[in-house]
Protein backbone atom coordinates (compact mmCIF):
# COMPACT_ATOMS: atom_id res chain seq x y z
CA UNK A 1 0.00 0.00 0.00
CA UNK A 2 1.85 3.10 -1.27
CA UNK A 3 0.69 6.46 -1.33
CA UNK A 4 2.74 7.74 -4.38
CA UNK A 5 -0.22 6.17 -6.63
CA UNK A 6 -2.50 8.88 -4.89
CA UNK A 7 -4.79 11.28 -7.23
CA UNK A 8 -6.12 14.25 -6.28
CA UNK A 9 -8.35 15.59 -8.87
CA UNK A 10 -10.67 18.00 -7.01
CA UNK A 11 -7.55 20.26 -5.30
CA UNK A 12 -8.40 23.98 -6.09
CA UNK A 13 -11.36 26.11 -4.96
CA UNK A 14 -12.85 27.24 -1.76
CA UNK A 15 -14.80 24.83 0.62
CA UNK A 16 -18.11 25.85 -1.14
CA UNK A 17 -16.68 24.99 -4.44
CA UNK A 18 -14.92 21.73 -3.41
CA UNK A 19 -18.06 20.74 -1.54
CA UNK A 20 -20.51 21.49 -4.58
CA UNK A 21 -18.33 19.33 -7.04
CA UNK A 22 -18.62 16.39 -4.78
CA UNK A 23 -22.24 16.42 -4.64
CA UNK A 24 -22.13 17.43 -8.19
CA UNK A 25 -20.34 14.38 -9.08
CA UNK A 26 -22.88 12.04 -6.92
CA UNK A 27 -25.27 13.38 -8.89
CA UNK A 28 -24.10 12.13 -11.89
CA UNK A 29 -25.83 9.05 -11.29
CA UNK A 30 -29.45 10.69 -11.64
CA UNK A 31 -31.12 11.99 -14.54
CA UNK A 32 -30.32 15.28 -15.79
CA UNK A 33 -33.55 16.68 -14.80
CA UNK A 34 -33.56 15.78 -10.99
CA UNK A 35 -29.72 17.12 -10.61
CA UNK A 36 -31.01 20.76 -9.64
CA UNK A 37 -33.33 19.08 -6.99
CA UNK A 38 -30.29 17.10 -5.69
CA UNK A 39 -28.17 20.17 -5.02
CA UNK A 40 -30.41 22.48 -3.67
CA UNK A 41 -30.46 20.93 0.14
CA UNK A 42 -26.40 21.49 -0.23
CA UNK A 43 -26.44 24.34 -1.41
CA UNK A 44 -28.73 25.53 1.35
CA UNK A 45 -26.01 24.06 3.80
CA UNK A 46 -23.27 26.69 1.88
CA UNK A 47 -25.33 29.35 1.91
CA UNK A 48 -24.13 31.86 4.17
CA UNK A 49 -27.43 33.50 5.58
CA UNK A 50 -27.49 37.26 7.49
CA UNK A 51 -26.25 37.36 11.14
CA UNK A 52 -24.21 34.13 10.34
CA UNK A 53 -20.14 33.95 9.90
CA UNK A 54 -18.50 32.79 6.51
CA UNK A 55 -19.20 29.08 6.09
CA UNK A 56 -14.88 29.18 6.34
CA UNK A 57 -15.19 30.23 9.71
CA UNK A 58 -18.14 28.16 10.81
CA UNK A 59 -16.64 24.75 11.45
CA UNK A 60 -20.10 23.24 12.38
CA UNK A 61 -21.58 24.18 9.48
CA UNK A 62 -18.71 22.51 7.49
CA UNK A 63 -19.14 19.83 9.27
CA UNK A 64 -23.25 19.47 8.72
CA UNK A 65 -22.07 19.78 4.89
CA UNK A 66 -19.77 17.01 4.97
CA UNK A 67 -22.20 14.58 7.37
CA UNK A 68 -24.99 15.31 4.08
CA UNK A 69 -22.38 14.45 1.35
CA UNK A 70 -21.41 11.29 3.60
CA UNK A 71 -24.92 10.33 3.94
CA UNK A 72 -25.34 10.28 -0.05
CA UNK A 73 -22.02 8.08 -0.81
CA UNK A 74 -24.09 4.65 -1.79
CA UNK A 75 -21.42 3.58 -4.02
CA UNK A 76 -18.26 4.73 -6.00
CA UNK A 77 -20.29 6.55 -8.37
CA UNK A 78 -20.46 6.96 -12.17
CA UNK A 79 -16.86 8.39 -13.24
CA UNK A 80 -13.81 7.19 -14.46
CA UNK A 81 -11.36 5.49 -12.10
CA UNK A 82 -9.43 8.39 -11.76
CA UNK A 83 -12.59 10.86 -10.67
CA UNK A 84 -13.26 7.86 -8.37
CA UNK A 85 -10.09 7.85 -7.01
CA UNK A 86 -10.18 12.15 -6.73
CA UNK A 87 -13.76 12.04 -5.06
CA UNK A 88 -12.56 9.96 -2.52
CA UNK A 89 -9.53 11.33 -1.68
CA UNK A 90 -11.26 15.10 -1.84
CA UNK A 91 -14.09 13.61 1.01
CA UNK A 92 -11.16 11.96 2.70
CA UNK A 93 -9.11 14.87 3.51
CA UNK A 94 -12.31 17.32 4.64
CA UNK A 95 -13.25 13.87 6.90
CA UNK A 96 -9.61 13.88 8.72
CA UNK A 97 -9.99 17.42 9.14
CA UNK A 98 -13.48 18.04 10.36
CA UNK A 99 -14.03 14.84 12.37
CA UNK A 100 -12.76 14.61 15.45
CA UNK A 101 -10.56 11.09 14.89
CA UNK A 102 -11.51 9.28 18.41
CA UNK A 103 -15.38 9.93 18.59
CA UNK A 104 -17.13 7.12 18.14
CA UNK A 105 -19.67 8.88 15.60
CA UNK A 106 -16.49 9.71 12.98
CA UNK A 107 -15.69 5.53 13.72
CA UNK A 108 -19.20 4.82 12.51
CA UNK A 109 -18.99 6.70 9.79
CA UNK A 110 -15.69 5.07 8.47
CA UNK A 111 -16.87 2.01 8.84
CA UNK A 112 -20.14 2.65 6.86
CA UNK A 113 -17.77 4.03 4.10
CA UNK A 114 -15.59 0.88 4.14
CA UNK A 115 -18.29 -0.95 3.27
CA UNK A 116 -19.85 1.09 0.74
CA UNK A 117 -16.22 0.84 -0.76
CA UNK A 118 -15.49 -2.97 -0.04
CA UNK A 119 -19.16 -3.82 -1.24
CA UNK A 120 -19.29 -1.90 -4.69
CA UNK A 121 -19.89 -2.91 -7.99
CA UNK A 122 -16.03 -2.31 -9.19
CA UNK A 123 -13.11 -3.54 -10.24
CA UNK A 124 -11.09 -4.74 -7.11
CA UNK A 125 -8.02 -2.41 -8.52
CA UNK A 126 -9.87 0.29 -7.43
CA UNK A 127 -11.37 -0.30 -4.53
CA UNK A 128 -7.92 -1.29 -3.52
CA UNK A 129 -6.65 1.77 -4.00
CA UNK A 130 -8.90 3.66 -2.35
CA UNK A 131 -8.86 2.02 0.84
CA UNK A 132 -5.04 1.76 0.71
CA UNK A 133 -5.23 5.72 0.24
CA UNK A 134 -7.52 6.23 2.98
CA UNK A 135 -5.09 3.92 5.37
CA UNK A 136 -2.35 5.82 4.61
CA UNK A 137 -4.17 9.38 4.59
CA UNK A 138 -5.24 8.60 8.13
CA UNK A 139 -2.18 9.80 11.13
CA UNK A 140 -0.10 6.95 10.89
CA UNK A 141 -1.16 6.39 14.93
CA UNK A 142 -4.71 6.67 14.36
CA UNK A 143 -6.64 3.84 15.75
CA UNK A 144 -9.05 4.26 12.30
CA UNK A 145 -6.37 2.57 10.84
CA UNK A 146 -7.24 -0.98 12.13
CA UNK A 147 -10.65 -0.84 10.72
CA UNK A 148 -9.56 -0.09 7.19
CA UNK A 149 -6.66 -2.59 7.23
CA UNK A 150 -9.53 -5.09 8.44
CA UNK A 151 -11.46 -3.75 5.08
CA UNK A 152 -8.60 -4.15 2.74
CA UNK A 153 -7.82 -8.14 4.53
CA UNK A 154 -10.99 -8.92 4.04
CA UNK A 155 -11.60 -7.74 0.44
CA UNK A 156 -8.01 -9.60 -0.45
CA UNK A 157 -9.40 -12.44 1.33
CA UNK A 158 -12.82 -12.34 -0.68
CA UNK A 159 -10.71 -12.16 -3.69
CA UNK A 160 -8.09 -14.57 -2.80
CA UNK A 161 -5.49 -11.81 -3.49
CA UNK A 162 -3.86 -11.73 0.19
CA UNK A 163 -0.42 -11.85 -1.67
CA UNK A 164 -1.55 -8.21 -3.20
CA UNK A 165 -1.37 -6.53 0.00
CA UNK A 166 2.78 -7.39 0.55
CA UNK A 167 2.32 -6.84 4.01
CA UNK A 168 4.52 -8.78 6.59
CA UNK A 169 3.79 -10.23 10.23
CA UNK A 170 6.72 -7.90 11.73
CA UNK A 171 5.18 -5.34 9.92
CA UNK A 172 1.49 -5.63 11.39
CA UNK A 173 3.20 -5.72 14.97
CA UNK A 174 4.45 -3.02 14.65
CA UNK A 175 1.46 -0.89 13.83
CA UNK A 176 -0.66 -2.26 16.61
CA UNK A 177 2.03 -1.25 18.80
CA UNK A 178 1.67 2.04 17.46
CA UNK A 179 -2.18 2.64 16.98
CA UNK A 180 -4.32 3.88 19.47
CA UNK A 181 -7.22 0.69 20.13
CA UNK A 182 -7.90 -1.30 22.99
CA UNK A 183 -6.27 -4.73 24.06
CA UNK A 184 -9.23 -6.54 22.63
CA UNK A 185 -9.50 -4.12 19.65
CA UNK A 186 -5.89 -6.33 18.65
CA UNK A 187 -6.31 -9.00 19.75
CA UNK A 188 -9.56 -9.41 17.47
CA UNK A 189 -7.55 -8.04 14.44
CA UNK A 190 -4.85 -10.84 15.04
CA UNK A 191 -7.47 -13.31 15.48
CA UNK A 192 -8.92 -12.02 11.64
CA UNK A 193 -5.52 -12.16 10.21
CA UNK A 194 -5.12 -15.87 11.59
CA UNK A 195 -8.28 -17.02 10.20
CA UNK A 196 -8.07 -15.58 6.89
CA UNK A 197 -4.41 -16.96 6.28
CA UNK A 198 -6.02 -20.19 7.20
CA UNK A 199 -8.73 -19.98 5.25
CA UNK A 200 -6.14 -18.97 2.23
CA UNK A 201 -3.63 -21.91 3.13
CA UNK A 202 -1.07 -20.14 3.70
CA UNK A 203 -0.19 -22.05 6.80
CA UNK A 204 3.26 -20.51 7.59
CA UNK A 205 1.95 -17.50 8.00
CA UNK A 206 -1.09 -18.23 9.42
CA UNK A 207 0.80 -19.62 12.29
CA UNK A 208 3.02 -16.49 12.69
CA UNK A 209 -0.24 -14.33 12.75
CA UNK A 210 -1.74 -17.57 15.14
CA UNK A 211 1.61 -16.73 18.10
CA UNK A 212 0.91 -13.12 17.37
CA UNK A 213 -2.74 -13.95 18.31
CA UNK A 214 -2.30 -15.63 21.44
CA UNK A 215 0.67 -13.42 22.79
CA UNK A 216 -1.96 -10.63 22.86
CA UNK A 217 -4.23 -12.81 24.99
CA UNK A 218 -3.98 -11.84 28.76
CA UNK A 219 -3.56 -15.46 30.59
CA UNK A 220 -6.41 -14.16 32.31
CA UNK A 221 -8.88 -14.54 29.79
CA UNK A 222 -11.67 -16.92 29.41
CA UNK A 223 -10.23 -17.37 26.26
CA UNK A 224 -6.51 -17.54 26.97
CA UNK A 225 -6.40 -21.54 28.03
CA UNK A 226 -8.57 -23.04 24.42
CA UNK A 227 -6.49 -20.63 22.14
CA UNK A 228 -3.16 -21.67 23.70
CA UNK A 229 -4.36 -25.67 22.80
CA UNK A 230 -5.62 -25.03 19.39
CA UNK A 231 -1.93 -23.04 18.94
CA UNK A 232 -0.04 -25.78 20.77
CA UNK A 233 -2.13 -28.85 18.33
CA UNK A 234 -1.20 -26.27 14.99
CA UNK A 235 2.20 -26.50 15.95
CA UNK A 236 2.47 -30.38 16.33
CA UNK A 237 0.16 -30.81 13.91
CA UNK A 238 2.57 -28.96 10.98
CA UNK A 239 5.13 -30.84 9.37
CA UNK A 240 7.20 -27.66 8.91
CA UNK A 241 7.52 -26.58 12.45
CA UNK A 242 10.55 -27.87 14.89
CA UNK A 243 10.81 -25.21 17.07
CA UNK A 244 8.97 -25.03 20.16
CA UNK A 245 10.91 -23.12 22.27
CA UNK A 246 8.60 -19.74 21.31
CA UNK A 247 5.42 -21.07 22.41
CA UNK A 248 7.00 -21.32 25.95
CA UNK A 249 8.24 -17.82 26.28
CA UNK A 250 3.85 -17.24 25.72
CA UNK A 251 2.25 -16.40 28.63
CA UNK A 252 -1.01 -17.65 27.81
CA UNK A 253 0.90 -21.31 27.25
CA UNK A 254 2.37 -21.24 30.10
CA UNK A 255 -0.86 -20.59 31.67
CA UNK A 256 -2.15 -23.48 30.13
CA UNK A 257 0.20 -26.23 32.13
CA UNK A 258 -2.99 -28.12 32.72
CA UNK A 259 -4.30 -28.64 29.07
CA UNK A 260 -3.73 -32.13 28.50
CA UNK A 261 -1.33 -31.14 25.39
CA UNK A 262 0.87 -29.72 27.19
CA UNK A 263 2.50 -32.65 28.50
CA UNK A 264 3.11 -33.79 24.54
CA UNK A 265 4.17 -29.95 23.82
CA UNK A 266 7.20 -30.40 26.89
CA UNK A 267 8.42 -34.15 25.23
CA UNK A 268 8.56 -32.25 21.65
CA UNK A 269 10.88 -29.46 23.64
CA UNK A 270 13.16 -31.96 25.98
CA UNK A 271 12.51 -35.08 25.16
CA UNK A 272 12.79 -38.10 23.20
CA UNK A 273 11.31 -40.95 21.27
CA UNK A 274 10.87 -43.08 24.03
CA UNK A 275 8.79 -40.40 26.36
CA UNK A 276 6.81 -39.74 23.33
CA UNK A 277 6.10 -43.50 22.66
CA UNK A 278 5.23 -43.60 26.53
CA UNK A 279 2.74 -40.37 26.01
CA UNK A 280 1.52 -41.91 23.10
CA UNK A 281 0.25 -45.37 24.24
CA UNK A 282 -2.06 -43.62 26.87
CA UNK A 283 -3.30 -40.96 24.95
CA UNK A 284 -5.04 -42.22 22.07
CA UNK A 285 -8.06 -40.67 22.44
CA UNK A 286 -6.30 -36.89 22.72
CA UNK A 287 -4.33 -37.66 19.60
CA UNK A 288 -8.05 -38.22 17.41
CA UNK A 289 -9.16 -35.06 19.05
CA UNK A 290 -6.92 -32.45 18.35
CA UNK A 291 -6.86 -34.56 15.03
CA UNK A 292 -3.08 -35.22 14.98
CA UNK A 293 -1.08 -37.94 13.08
CA UNK A 294 0.72 -40.00 15.21
CA UNK A 295 3.63 -40.99 11.76
CA UNK A 296 4.09 -37.20 11.57
CA UNK A 297 4.79 -37.20 15.65
CA UNK A 298 7.29 -39.77 15.32
CA UNK A 299 8.86 -38.61 12.34
CA UNK A 300 9.31 -35.24 14.01
CA UNK A 301 10.37 -36.21 17.37
CA UNK A 302 12.76 -38.51 15.29
CA UNK A 303 14.65 -35.66 13.65
CA UNK A 304 14.46 -33.45 16.89
CA UNK A 305 16.21 -36.25 18.96
CA UNK A 306 18.72 -36.08 15.86
CA UNK A 307 19.29 -32.50 16.13
CA UNK A 308 20.09 -32.58 20.19
CA UNK A 309 22.44 -35.54 19.59
CA UNK A 310 23.74 -33.53 16.88
CA UNK A 311 24.22 -30.18 18.65
CA UNK A 312 25.47 -32.20 21.78
CA UNK A 313 28.41 -33.42 19.96
CA UNK A 314 29.21 -30.52 16.96
CA UNK A 315 32.58 -30.28 15.49
CA UNK A 316 32.80 -34.51 16.28
CA UNK A 317 32.03 -37.98 13.96
CA UNK A 318 29.17 -39.72 15.37
CA UNK A 319 29.25 -43.64 14.63
CA UNK A 320 26.10 -44.93 12.76
CA UNK A 321 25.07 -47.02 15.97
CA UNK A 322 24.95 -43.81 18.05
CA UNK A 323 22.61 -42.29 15.61
CA UNK A 324 21.09 -45.39 15.30
CA UNK A 325 20.20 -46.02 18.77
CA UNK A 326 18.97 -42.10 19.35
CA UNK A 327 16.42 -41.88 16.87
CA UNK A 328 15.70 -46.12 16.70
CA UNK A 329 16.32 -47.52 14.06
CA UNK A 330 18.61 -49.57 12.18
CA UNK A 331 21.54 -48.91 11.37
CA UNK A 332 21.02 -49.67 8.09
CA UNK A 333 18.63 -47.24 8.03
CA UNK A 334 20.44 -44.02 9.61
CA UNK A 335 21.84 -42.47 5.78
CA UNK A 336 17.60 -42.21 5.45
CA UNK A 337 17.16 -40.71 8.30
CA UNK A 338 19.39 -37.96 7.79
CA UNK A 339 19.74 -37.78 4.13
CA UNK A 340 15.84 -37.33 3.98
CA UNK A 341 14.18 -36.27 0.45
CA UNK A 342 11.78 -34.46 2.90
CA UNK A 343 13.81 -32.60 5.20
CA UNK A 344 17.01 -32.78 3.47
CA UNK A 345 16.84 -31.72 0.26
CA UNK A 346 20.03 -30.45 -0.75
CA UNK A 347 23.21 -32.20 -0.89
CA UNK A 348 26.32 -33.18 -3.05
CA UNK A 349 28.76 -36.32 -3.14
CA UNK A 350 32.49 -35.25 -2.63
CA UNK A 351 34.82 -38.06 -4.37
CA UNK A 352 38.04 -38.22 -2.96
CA UNK A 353 40.80 -41.30 -2.94
CA UNK A 354 39.19 -44.46 -1.28
CA UNK A 355 36.40 -42.58 0.05
CA UNK A 356 32.52 -41.01 -0.65
CA UNK A 357 31.74 -38.32 1.34
CA UNK A 358 28.28 -36.83 1.26
CA UNK A 359 27.91 -33.05 2.62
CA UNK A 360 24.12 -32.78 4.18
CA UNK A 361 22.61 -29.62 4.69
CA UNK A 362 19.03 -29.86 6.97
CA UNK A 363 17.26 -26.39 4.10
CA UNK A 364 13.78 -26.83 5.11
CA UNK A 365 13.71 -28.00 8.64
CA UNK A 366 17.48 -26.09 9.59
CA UNK A 367 18.09 -28.58 12.32
CA UNK A 368 21.73 -29.58 11.15
CA UNK A 369 24.46 -29.82 8.74
CA UNK A 370 26.84 -32.53 9.27
CA UNK A 371 28.71 -34.88 6.85
CA UNK A 372 27.79 -38.70 6.55
CA UNK A 373 31.31 -40.48 5.67
CA UNK A 374 30.24 -44.15 4.33
CA UNK A 375 33.13 -45.60 4.63
CA UNK A 376 33.89 -45.07 8.31
CA UNK A 377 30.40 -45.13 8.69
CA UNK A 378 30.25 -42.19 10.66
CA UNK A 379 28.28 -38.71 10.85
CA UNK A 380 30.48 -35.32 11.36
CA UNK A 381 28.33 -33.05 12.85
CA UNK A 382 29.28 -29.30 10.97
CA UNK A 383 26.15 -27.29 12.65
CA UNK A 384 23.51 -28.24 14.73
CA UNK A 385 19.93 -26.27 16.53
CA UNK A 386 19.12 -26.13 20.04
CA UNK A 387 15.80 -27.34 20.58
CA UNK A 388 15.80 -24.84 23.67
CA UNK A 389 18.55 -22.39 24.28
CA UNK A 390 18.62 -22.42 28.50
CA UNK A 391 21.57 -22.63 30.95
CA UNK A 392 23.00 -25.65 29.65
CA UNK A 393 23.28 -24.88 26.03
CA UNK A 394 24.83 -21.26 27.04
CA UNK A 395 27.44 -23.36 28.92
CA UNK A 396 28.18 -25.77 26.20
CA UNK A 397 28.24 -22.98 24.11
CA UNK A 398 31.02 -21.25 26.03
CA UNK A 399 33.18 -24.36 25.82
CA UNK A 400 33.18 -24.28 22.00
CA UNK A 401 34.19 -20.83 22.33
CA UNK A 402 37.02 -21.10 24.58
CA UNK A 403 38.00 -23.97 22.16
CA UNK A 404 37.79 -22.32 19.33
CA UNK A 405 39.44 -19.28 20.99
CA UNK A 406 42.33 -21.53 22.58
CA UNK A 407 42.33 -23.17 18.92
CA UNK A 408 43.07 -19.43 17.12
CA UNK A 409 45.39 -19.40 19.16
CA UNK A 410 47.76 -21.81 18.38
CA UNK A 411 47.36 -21.00 15.07
CA UNK A 412 48.50 -17.25 15.31
CA UNK A 413 51.82 -18.88 17.44
CA UNK A 414 52.52 -21.07 14.58
CA UNK A 415 52.30 -18.14 12.09
CA UNK A 416 54.04 -15.77 14.12
CA UNK A 417 56.93 -18.45 14.36
CA UNK A 418 56.87 -18.92 10.91
CA UNK A 419 57.01 -14.85 10.20
CA UNK A 420 60.23 -15.48 11.95
CA UNK A 421 61.78 -18.35 10.45
CA UNK A 422 61.48 -16.76 6.95
CA UNK A 423 62.68 -12.86 7.69
CA UNK A 424 66.14 -12.36 6.08
CA UNK A 425 69.35 -11.71 8.86
CA UNK A 426 69.88 -7.93 8.69
CA UNK A 427 73.75 -7.44 7.09
CA UNK A 428 76.75 -6.25 9.18
CA UNK A 429 76.40 -2.73 10.42
CA UNK A 430 78.63 -0.69 8.81
CA UNK A 431 80.82 1.36 11.28
CA UNK A 432 79.86 5.57 11.52
CA UNK A 433 81.74 8.22 12.25
CA UNK A 434 80.20 11.67 13.94
CA UNK A 435 81.00 14.74 12.16
CA UNK A 436 79.78 18.68 12.44
CA UNK A 437 77.57 17.91 9.71
CA UNK A 438 75.89 15.08 10.38
CA UNK A 439 76.68 11.14 10.55
CA UNK A 440 78.58 9.96 7.62
CA UNK A 441 79.31 6.36 7.16
CA UNK A 442 83.19 5.93 7.77
CA UNK A 443 86.26 5.17 5.25
CA UNK A 444 88.51 3.00 6.36
CA UNK A 445 92.00 4.97 7.15
CA UNK A 446 95.70 4.08 6.09
CA UNK A 447 97.38 2.24 8.44
CA UNK A 448 100.97 4.19 9.09
CA UNK A 449 104.09 1.92 9.25
CA UNK A 450 107.19 2.40 10.69
CA UNK A 451 110.22 1.61 8.72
Amino acid sequence: MSVTDAVSVFAEGTFEEQILELVNYLALSLPEDQRPNYVQPFQDVLTTQEGQKPIEKDEERRRKALTLVLGEVKGLGEGSEREIEGFFNLLLSHFLTLLPLDAPETKEQLATLLQTVASADAPSSIKYRILSNIFNATPRKSGLRLPVHRALIELASANDELDHLAVSVSEVEKWLSEWDVSVDEKTSFLKTLFDVYTKSGDLDTSYLYQLSYVRSIPPSSPSAESAAGELIATALRSPTTFDFDPLFRLDAVVAAKNHELFPLLQIFLNDGLSQYQDWESGHADVISKYNLDKTQLERKIRLLSLATLGFQNVGRDLPYSAVASAIQVEESQVERWVIDGNIFISFYAQFTLLKLTFLVTAIRAGLITSKISQTTRTLHIIRATARAFERDQWEALEKRLVAWKTGLSSVLEVVVAAKKRNVPEAPAATPVTVTPTGIEASTPQPQETVA
